[in-house]
């Protein structure tokens, strides 16, 4: 899904991105998505990611409730990615 132009928001704290985060990923803390929805493009697959799925599922009702309707929520979260062997960034 993310070759096809989807692009991933990164929910948790920056200090928690800034240890490792799933490339390409944009830092929109959970506390600041609804906020900042107007950032969230309306044409793409929006994934959202945080250290296993709780507040993540909480950006995708969030960025539901401004109007987006391509949302996506990464199971496990960035935990279970880099235990997956997928690659991160620092």
């Amino acid at each position: 899904m993310m070759k096809d132009g989807a692009e991933v928001v990164d929910v948790r704290e920056p200090h928690e991105y800034t240890a490792g985060h799933v490339p390409g990923a944009k830092l929109i803390p959970v506390n600041s998505v609804y906020a900042r929805r107007e950032e969230l493009p309306r044409d793409k697959n929006l994934i959202f990611v945080c250290a296993v799925g709780q507040r993540s599922a909480l950006a995708c009702e969030m960025a539901a409730a401004a109007g987006l309707t391509r949302l996506y929520n990464l199971e496990g979260g960035t935990d279970a990615w880099i235990k997956s062997g997928m690659p991160a960034e620092r």
